[in-house]
């Protein structure tokens, strides 16, 4: 696959892969970036960075996939260069909770990895583990293939609700028809619904619509019109000793009588980001591939420069801004940017992106039984040590007195309220730091600014 750059505001004469000689625009790729890192205090491999760039040129001019026939994973082979299989036992593992079951012939499954999961070997601190699957089921019409859908949700509710070191807490099915409120927050026409376990187990939820009533709306009714579907558990990851948000985002397509594949949201995922963790689900991948268009490539560049441009624009947030740059640059063909980049992940501060995702685990793992306080208070321990290493001064001091305040919280379990503002001071100062920190490094690389400036300027 050629990559492609649509609309960039970087200068095309950048792009490695048209230079005219490869080796020294290579090296003199290399250079400038070892000089950025330096110039701003971060440590850079020049030998790692010249391999990697080297790497995605030649996986840029191979085929699609790759398979690796030692672990039994694959994936789009750029992908594959950021992915560490030392850690695929512990995702395999929460696979067995996140993951669903085959219906074997009409209900076929691929499970992956995908998100910073699927990048370990650069994500030094990922906030969650993220997974994807694609669920394909035959079916006679749309509206029984939807049904198929929902059932094979709700049986994954009831079976894995919570247990011993995992907790289910949200799940998104079915789409608002009208505009209210639901648990005290807005919800429009056509946003996803999302339900607690309790709720579907009862097959209703009950919303307060904008005239002061209150609609009931069955499980049935979400059937009709899935949209985006997706599941988030609370994990006990026993390999690192600390609990972590579990997500598994599902893209579910109906395959009808004359073959046909129709995505039940609307939109098939590319497959640009995702590991898979069975070669068994070959066929059903390729399956879907083939429905995607020759322009897979450019949509998905437009759609990450989308959420670029919402991360600048209406939720700042720049470690966000980072991550969605880091797969256009590796997809557009400018290595040099997305080398520089991939080494902004490893720092110490980015471990707060990480304290400010865990602290929001934490409080959805101390209103269950299913987590040991001795576990929770061992991670904020690991929180606090973070925080030393990433802050100095004034910053450190108050964010290691919230996780101080916040461990003796939880050690006595006391009440969620009686820690809210700790817990709201930690996420705060944390996801502040953060972002400055991403915003100071993207725009001290004049090729990134352009593009940044470039994107508010198309505003996508």
């Amino acid at each position: 696959m050629e990559p492609s750059q649509p609309g960039t505001g970087l200068d095309p004469t950048t792009a490695i892969h048209e230079s005219l000689d490869p080796d020294k625009e290579r090296e003199a790729a290399v250079a400038r970036i070892v000089e950025a890192a330096q110039r701003l205090g971060v440590e850079l491999d020049e030998k790692e960075a010249a391999d990697w760039i080297a790497a995605m040129e030649t996986e840029a001019e191979g085929g699609d996939l790759t398979v690796d026939v030692n672990t039994g994973v694959y994936g789009y082979r750029a992908t594959m260069l950021d992915f560490a299989p030392e850690q695929l036992a512990r995702y395999r593992e929460m696979g067995k909770i996140v993951g669903f079951d085959d219906r074997p012939p009409d209900v076929m499954t691929a499970l992956a990895i995908s998100g910073s999961a699927a990048q370990s070997k650069i994500n030094t601190f990922p906030a969650d583990c993220d997974f994807f699957e694609r669920i394909h089921i035959k079916a006679p019409t749309r509206e029984e293939a939807c049904a198929i859908l929902a059932d094979m949700i709700k049986e994954k509710v009831l079976a894995r609700s919570g247990g011993p070191g995992f907790k289910l807490t949200e799940i998104k099915f079915g789409q608002h028809p009208a505009e209210g409120t639901k648990g005290g927050k807005p919800v429009g026409v056509k946003s996803p619904m999302s339900w607690t376990p309790d709720e579907v187990k009862a097959g209703q939820m009950e919303v307060t619509l904008v005239d002061g009533s209150t609609a009931v709306y069955p499980w049935a009714d979400a059937t009709r019109d899935p949209g985006w579907c997706k599941l988030d558990w609370v994990i006990a990851d026993k390999e690192r000793g600390k609990l972590a948000y579990a997500s598994n985002v599902l893209d579910p397509t109906w395959e009808g009588p004359d073959g046909t594949i129709v995505p039940l949201d609307g939109f098939l995922d590319p497959y640009f980001q995702e590991v898979y963790l069975d070669t068994e689900s070959v066929p059903v991948f390729t399956k879907l591939v083939k429905e995607m268009g020759a322009d897979s490539v450019d949509e998905y560049v437009k759609a990450l420069e989308h959420e670029v441009w919402k991360y600048m624009v209406e939720h700042p947030s720049y470690g966000k801004v980072a991550r969605r740059l880091y797969n256009v640059f590796r997809m557009n063909g400018h290595y040099e940017q997305a080398a520089f980049i991939r080494e902004l992940f490893d720092e110490p501060i980015t471990a707060l992106y990480q304290v400010a995702a865990l602290v929001e685990t934490l409080g959805d793992a101390t209103s269950s039984d299913d987590f040991d306080a001795e576990t929770m208070t061992a991670q904020i321990d690991q929180l606090i040590m973070s925080a030393i290493q990433a802050l100095d001064g004034p910053e450190e001091a108050v964010m290691v007195g919230h996780l101080l305040r916040l461990r003796n919280s939880i050690s006595r379990r006391e009440e969620a309220a009686d820690r809210a503002e700790d817990m709201a001071g930690i996420s705060d100062a944390a996801m502040k730091s953060v972002n400055d920190y991403f915003e100071r490094m993207l725009r001290s690389m004049p090729e990134i600014d352009a593009y940044l400036k470039d994107i508010i300027a198309r505003a996508p």
